[in-house]
């Protein structure tokens, strides 16, 4: 075809070398003629040229269709906004309440910011923290589309997700360990009872819960300044009142010095008046008895992550695809 076209090109031109001023001549094309083949010739070379797959010099990729999102690229998309924002806001609470405790009970003062890196409230501080800096990542880049972002995110969960999993491994494996550190730590926040009222909620708390008193019996208070004989107060040789067994007098008000001289009393005697078992044995009981449910909990918080992990990736292929191809 295209050796045609040059042919008859050179004899269109040839023919138009020759023309004379005689145009009454049957052999001379006239000028209308010479138009009306350029025309036809233009015609063949623009069919030629779509018979071998040119198509108007446009490029390749304008015929292909941009990338559109789909309802479920929609739906994953505002799903992890919200889930990223509650996380923010619970981060921001317990920052919050952290920050709070810090300032409220002066730790930040000179004579205590010794003893800041046992505080209770600085776990708070960094969990809340942690949390909140996460997800305000996965938020943000959720919303605006951020690959950054969603990468920072995907990353810190997949972080967390292979710090849990070696946390469980090694509380399985090394549980005496555990028991061991547990055991100095409950004895640190009784020497410490009546002087960090975090410690002090805490202890009441276990014990109120656990029904048991001190650490492995009730005679560990001894360790405690106000609670050890030899104290010149009125605590001397006592345990506090959640150890006791019914520490509300007539049912109805609570009464503080129901543990008043209880290290003083025998095995029998004091059973009636407080719990004698320690809170460390109550514990392992406690987890014993719950086994089952917190394995539940641990996979569901765990397939959760991984939701999460699953999800942030499909959408940061959607944002990739509609970045190139829209």
């Amino acid at each position: 075809m295209k050796r045609y076209l040059f042919i008859k090109r050179i004899l269109l031109m040839w023919s138009r070398r020759d023309t004379t001023q005689n145009e009454s001549s049957p052999l001379i094309p006239k000028a209308d003629s010479a138009k009306e083949d350029s025309a036809e010739l233009g015609r063949e070379f623009h069919q030629s040229g779509q018979d071998n797959g040119q198509e108007d010099n446009r490029p390749i990729h304008a015929s292909i269709q941009p990338y559109r999102y789909s309802l479920m690229d929609y739906f994953l998309k505002y799903i992890l906004f919200l889930f990223n924002l509650v996380f923010t806001i619970l981060g921001m609470v317990v920052l919050g309440l952290g920050t709070w405790g810090l300032i409220s009970k002066e730790s930040f003062a000179q004579e205590k910011i010794g003893s800041i890196g046992t505080d209770p409230m600085l776990i708070l501080v960094t969990l809340g923290f942690v949390l909140m800096l996460l997800c305000l990542s996965g938020c943000v880049g959720a919303l605006r589309e951020n690959c950054s972002l969603l990468k920072l995110f995907s990353a810190a969960v997949l972080v967390l997700i292979t710090a849990q999993v070696l946390t469980a491994i090694m509380a399985y494996s090394l549980q005496g360990l555990i028991e061991s550190y547990l055991h100095s730590g409950m004895l640190a926040a009784m020497v410490r009872y009546q002087d960090d009222l975090d410690l002090r909620f805490i202890m009441d708390e276990i014990q109120t819960n656990m029904q048991c008193c001190g650490a492995d019996n009730y005679r560990d208070w001894e360790i405690n300044i106000y609670y050890n004989c030899s104290a010149p107060g009125v605590l001397a040789c006592g345990v506090p009142a959640t150890c006791c067994v019914d520490p509300l007098e007539n049912g109805t008000v609570w009464n503080s010095q129901c543990g008043l001289g209880a290290q003083l009393l025998d095995e029998f005697t004091a059973q009636s008046v407080i719990f004698l078992g320690g809170c460390l044995g109550g514990i392992s009981r406690w987890i014993k008895q719950h086994e089952g449910l917190i394995g539940t909990v641990g996979i569901v918080v765990l397939g959760v992550q991984v939701l999460t992990v699953f999800i942030t990736m499909r959408l940061l292929e959607s944002i990739q695809w509609h970045k190139v191809y829209r």
